[in-house]
């Protein structure tokens, strides 16, 4: 079987993750330390007893899920002998997903991605004023419909494809009045659901340009090193393994599109058929099943998910 390792974006946040490896696994406990460390706050403890509210603010929902899944990861590593070069042919991530990816395959430090993410999350929670943008999710809607309903919806105004995730799963963004708007298009086109989504800003679309010039200078500031594994980018849908262009990639991401359904596609069309979600929930390994059934699937997140893993080393 040929394994990709995937990690999840925001909205798989909850109040307890990670409690459990860092009671279990010292592992898991050095790298909650490392990322507290790192941001002078103690994020473990926001993430192991909340309040939620604090938990799912951007700039703390973005470096604790990846501190989740790289304390799941390390305890792999050392519990059940997964080496990422060996065992793992490629890796991928959902938006913030992608810098936990890149983190996992050696090319940034953990440190230096928790400040990426934690910069990350301030610029793009602060690229639009409050309430002048909007997120809204069509069920049942696929890709190319999703895009001619925002392009006549937009109307001058900014209305796009953030997320093609998969499963007839398509999310806009833009400015608020268009993705009403689209909301309104695509209830009387026969989507199954059009439902404006509880957000804190209109991620992944041109109203972010802001948060992307900001976050490519931090990338500028930051080392960098070649993966040890291919990494999927979401804007490209396709591996990466050249820093410039993971660079470009993480910039462009910001404002562009996260291309999940086809970079599934890709994957499993490159031979992948084991798919291990690794950190906290499992939306993704919900899309996988949609998107490439007849791959195997599952999450990675527990003490029991870690002693079920099959031993590799």
């Amino acid at each position: 079987m040929a394994r990709a390792c995937i990690f999840p974006g925001q909205g798989s946040q909850a109040v307890g993750m990670g409690r459990a490896l860092a009671e279990h696994f010292h592992q898991a406990r050095d790298v909650f330390a490392e990322v507290d460390d790192a941001l002078g706050q103690p994020l473990s403890r926001l993430m192991f007893e909340g309040p939620v509210e604090e938990l799912t603010l951007t700039t703390n929902a973005q470096p604790a899920l990846m501190a989740a899944s790289l304390a799941a990861l390390r305890v792999l590593e050392a519990e059940r002998g997964l080496d990422l070069k060996r065992d793992v042919a490629c890796v991928a991530g959902h938006s913030l997903g992608e810098y936990t990816a890149l983190a996992a395959a050696g090319t940034f430090s953990i440190a230096d991605t928790a400040r990426l993410l934690r910069i990350r999350g301030t610029a793009m929670q602060g690229a639009v004023a409050p309430g002048e943008g909007a997120m809204a999710a069509l069920i049942g809607a696929d890709a190319e419909t999703a895009q001619a309903i925002a392009e006549e919806a937009a109307e001058g105004a900014v209305c796009e494809v953030a997320n093609d995730n998969g499963g007839g799963q398509v999310v806009l963004s833009g400015t608020r009045v268009a993705v009403e708007r689209a909301v309104a298009i695509a209830q009387g086109r026969g989507i199954k659901r059009a439902v404006m989504l509880n957000v804190s800003a209109p991620f992944h679309c041109s109203l972010m340009a802001p948060a992307a010039e900001a976050m490519r200078a931090a990338l500028a500031e930051v080392a960098m090193h070649s993966p040890v594994v291919p990494v999927y980018a979401n804007v490209l849908a396709a591996p990466v393994s050249e820093t410039g262009a993971i660079r470009e990639a993480l910039v462009a991401q910001v404002t562009g599109t996260v291309r999940w359904r086809e970079s599934v596609a890709a994957m499993a069309a490159a031979g992948i058929d084991q798919f291990s979600e690794v950190g906290t929930g499992k939306v993704l390994t919900g899309l996988v099943k949609r998107i490439a059934p007849g791959a195997a699937a599952g999450t990675v997140g527990t003490p029991d998910d870690i002693a079920s893993f099959p031993a590799l080393g």
